[in-house]
């Protein structure tokens, strides 16, 4: 899997801003969409409680959403 400087940025901004929201959740690493390898997968930790689960899909939505919008990078989490 290759990672350009750009996806590298974008994507350790979203965890930064996941992180300020959710301290609990933490980072596991980066996969390639089985799907597309053109696509991309950020694996982490899931919140302590099911109503912080949902606020983080909120979160994580809109910002995969800014990121595909703004820069043509699908990009997912996913949590574990």
């Amino acid at each position: 899997m290759r990672i350009n400087f750009k996806q590298e940025e974008l994507i350790r901004d979203f965890f930064c801003d996941v992180k300020k929201r959710f301290p609990e959740v933490e980072f596991l690493n980066v996969t390639e969409s089985p799907e597309n390898p053109e696509d991309l997968w950020i694996n982490m930790t899931e919140p302590e409680t099911e109503e912080r689960e949902d606020e983080l899909i909120e979160l994580a939505g809109d910002k995969t959403t800014d990121i595909l919008l703004n820069y043509g990078y699908y990009i997912q989490d996913l949590r574990t």
